[in-house]
């Protein structure tokens, strides 16, 4: 099933971003090469995705509120995991704490969503398309990123699947909107 609408993500940038997206070229290249190493916050998990046909104008200011209300946050991954009864592995995310209260903000910010598919999971996706082989997977469980790293910006792209996503605009946490 094709998925098209808005979704609020944070990119993994650095050093971290790089490890993170050599390990999905190693175990899934087609999804490495769709959306740098990130952690969606509205579109797949809690929130389904927000319409594609909401304005930009709406979208910067509604999103844009949220963040200039938020401080940016250090966070950290934990061991990687299988997500049950898929083929999917990703570094995971406390679900909890102040990433939690940024979800539901954007969550209550007015905008509109459509259906979640799957309750607020926060991650980093390593692999999504492949099979999972019994060696793939115990090298993917075996990866440690466990450095925390500072979530300071919100990414806001359409998504139209099969094509690659596109940026619609990227907004600052604690920073006022202009």
């Amino acid at each position: 099933m094709a998925v098209e609408g808005i979704f609020v993500t944070v990119e993994l940038e650095g050093d971290l971003g790089k490890r993170i997206h050599a390990h999905q070229l190693a175990f899934d290249p087609k999804m490495a090469n769709y959306l740098p190493p990130h952690v969606t916050l509205i579109g797949s998990s809690g929130a389904g995705p927000i319409p594609a046909e909401t304005p930009l104008v709406e979208l910067k200011a509604k999103i844009g509120a949220v963040a200039a209300s938020f401080a940016p946050m250090a966070l950290q991954f934990g061991p990687p995991e299988r997500f049950v009864q898929r083929e999917i592995v990703s570094l995971p995310l406390d679900p909890h704490g102040p990433l939690r209260t940024l979800h539901e903000r954007l969550t209550r910010c007015g905008l509109s969503f459509r259906q979640a598919r799957y309750p607020f999971t926060p991650h980093c996706t390593i692999n999504l398309y492949p099979t999972l082989t019994p060696v793939n997977l115990k090298r993917m469980l075996a990866i440690r990123e466990s450095e925390a790293f500072l979530v300071h910006t919100l990414c806001v792209y359409h998504t139209k699947e099969p094509q690659k996503p596109r940026l619609l605009f990227k907004t600052a946490l604690g920073e006022a909107v202009t």
